[in-house]
């Protein structure tokens, strides 16, 4: 369950960093860069830690488009960007393709988990 924890911790640091980034650009000065450098370091600790017990390919999918969808809605409400019809049904499209791939990979853990129990061998 901690996995899942710094799993959530690296995408909040990810989104904390860019958005950082972002605000250093528009508004100058250092503290923004040094929250980012902070925050992306975080992270990318933080999701090295989470991937020692979640699959590298869903950790890095959920991290990576968790992080995108979150980074796009902040900067729409923050930043005043423009979310057109077609940028929402990729955000669409994207979650979509998170729950599907966590839902594949619940399934899969599963029948593993019971192939290793003996659960799945054929009766004589």
């Amino acid at each position: 369950m901690k996995c899942w924890l710094f799993l959530a911790i690296s995408i909040i640091a990810e989104v904390s960093g860019t958005l950082s980034m972002k605000y250093a650009s528009l508004y100058g000065g250092q503290v923004g860069h040094l929250v980012m450098y902070a925050m992306i370091t975080l992270s990318y600790v933080a999701l090295s830690v989470a991937i020692k017990r979640i699959a590298l390919g869903v950790a890095y999918a959920l991290w990576e488009g968790v992080g995108v969808l979150l980074i796009t809605l902040c900067s729409v409400t923050l930043f005043a960007e423009s979310l057109p019809l077609m940028k929402a049904l990729g955000l669409l499209v994207l979650v979509a393709g998170i729950v599907l791939l966590n839902g594949g990979t619940d399934k899969a853990d599963k029948q593993k988990q019971e192939k290793e129990k003996g659960g799945l061998h054929a009766a004589a």
